[in-house]
């Protein structure tokens, strides 16, 4: 029977029904349809901002909103009248100030880069006498960039000697190798660990580098010489883990990074959870995966103040640990917001409003250096009234503007309900920040080194990459030279006492040897 036979045989309701029924469904394609295209413009916007735009969060455009758009004129009322006074453009001066800046057609250098001076001789002035048949009334200088070998072999020369009556020759010793039978002096070693793991060279084109200054080693024993003056420095990671783990206030996040092999062609998901300590310290510790046990595997019986993004499993072990505070960060929350931009920009221009009110605050008490009880009341009496307004402002939104639990608005407002009463932690406490940025800023190399050496053939091996990571990144928080720490330690703590190993970390060694630290040979 056909379709016509078959309406033919219906009375009047079953064909408004039919109808109905029909209209339903094409209305339910149709809205399907729709969030189906909305989300997928909604990704390519993402996926364009990716490749196109800036990577930045900071927002540009004025309060106004009257940024123009590239190619867009302006209005010919708002054009400057001619005869218009124009502000000169003055160049912004660098934060680090160059103190005895020599500039020579560009080439600008301050007074810690060395300069060796070299005379050009007058070939014209050869035979004559100063003061009698020339006068030297002045001088010009030129300056050049120049760079030495990145390699230098040393060789040691030990006289054999035979005293007159022994039976045998004597000869003193080599000087002691940092690592037994190795060929490797302690700068090289150091170099080797600030190529790879501060600059993010991988150990294949050190070596390329290696052959081209003509110096023959195996990339195996590259690989070896990094493990085994990475194993020497495990006591120094685990000793600033323990000062870390004693912070009044924590930061904690994770990142991935490819270790160990799966199967044939594929690799191992693992992570780095990297924790920062109120004393300017970080330990990216690894583990195997994202599991909320993790968190309790590293951070142990920590029961003091943790600030985390949204992510669950530190939200299970804070409601497991007696007497710990969980804060969180107000940078993820306003990630939610630029999600939705697309979909409801009004609502989520307000947001950001609100939000960037206060980073604003932030920023004022960090440039007037308030801290301290001056701090927490200087939040309770203008951060404290953004907060409040911003929540209340959300559950209005949310009631005046009925969005679907889809809408990504909805999912937004709805992020930032559920975690309040972590948002609110910095509030009641100076030393909690507002976000979890410092953080990010300091595990940049992780993902930065991925690029390069895209991933680890073993766990243990991410493992030794975290530690030596931890050291180095410290080293910059310190403000120490990270080459002048490795050398010294790498060859101090063989023969230092295990109890005192904590001197050994950045921090400490900074006021217990930095004034007198050992040195190279190459560098006496």
């Amino acid at each position: 029977m056909t379709l016509e036979e078959q309406v033919a045989s219906l009375n009047r309701e079953e064909v408004i029904a039919l109808l109905v029924a029909e209209r339903e469904q094409r209305a339910l394609e149709s809205r399907s349809l729709e969030e189906k295209v909305s989300e997928l413009s909604r990704q390519l916007d993402w996926w364009r901002q990716q490749y196109f735009g800036s990577k930045s969060e900071k927002r540009h455009a004025p309060e106004d909103g009257r940024q123009l758009s590239f190619g867009e004129l302006i209005p010919k009322e708002d054009m400057p009248e001619l005869g218009e006074t124009v502000k000169a453009y003055q160049r912004r001066h660098s934060k680090k100030r160059i103190e005895d800046q020599v500039e020579e057609e560009g080439l600008r250098f301050d007074s810690s880069v060395p300069v060796e001076i070299i005379p050009v001789e007058n070939p014209d002035l050869q035979g004559l006498e100063p003061g009698k048949d020339y006068e030297i009334i002045g001088e010009k200088v030129t300056h050049r960039i120049a760079q030495r070998s990145a390699y230098v072999v040393l060789r040691y020369v030990r006289q054999v000697v035979k005293l007159k009556g022994a039976e045998k020759p004597t000869c003193l010793p080599a000087p002691a190798s940092v690592l037994e039978r190795s060929y490797a002096d302690v700068s090289f070693l150091a170099w080797l660990l600030i190529d790879k793991f501060m600059y993010h060279l991988p150990l294949y084109r050190q070596h390329q580098r290696l052959t081209a200054a003509g110096i023959t080693l195996s990339r195996q024993t590259l690989t070896n010489l990094v493990e085994r003056a990475i194993a020497l420095l495990e006591p120094v990671y685990y000793a600033q883990l323990s000062s870390i783990l004693l912070s009044e206030v924590l930061l904690m996040d994770e990142t991935y990074v490819k270790a160990g092999q799966a199967a044939k062609g594929k690799l191992n998901q693992a992570y780095f959870w990297p924790v920062y300590g109120d004393k300017d310290e970080v330990a990216f510790a690894f583990a195997q995966s994202r599991k909320h046990e993790e968190v309790g595997k590293i951070l142990g019986s920590y029961a003091k103040t943790l600030v985390t993004d949204g992510y669950e499993a530190y939200a299970r072990f804070a409601e497991k640990t007696s007497g710990m505070v969980h804060a969180l960060c107000w940078s993820h929350t306003r990630r939610q917001f630029l999600k939705a931009e697309t979909a409801t920009p009004e609502l989520v221009k307000e947001a950001l409003r609100r939000i960037g009110k206060l980073y604003d605050y932030e920023e004022r008490m960090r440039k007037k250096k308030i801290r301290g009880p001056d701090k927490l009341a200087f939040r309770a009496e203008y951060s404290r009234p953004v907060v409040a307004d911003f929540f209340s402002w959300l559950t209005e939104a949310m009631r005046r503007e009925c969005l679907e639990p889809s809408n990504l608005f909805c999912k937004a407002v709805s992020y930032a309900l559920e975690r309040r009463t972590g948002l609110e932690v910095f509030l009641a406490d100076p030393e909690v920040p507002i976000d979890t940025n410092e953080l990010e800023r300091i595990i940049r190399p992780i993902p930065m080194g991925r690029r390069n050496w895209l991933f680890c053939w073993t766990e243990l091996g991410a493992e030794y990459v975290g530690k030596i990571q931890s050291l180095l990144q410290t080293c910059r928080l310190q403000g120490i030279d990270p080459y002048t720490w490795l050398v010294d330690v790498l060859q101090r703590v063989d023969t230092h006492p295990a109890f005192d190993v904590h001197l050994l970390t950045p921090r400490l060694w900074k006021q217990h040897f930095a004034a007198v630290p050992l040195r190279s040979a190459i560098d006496h």
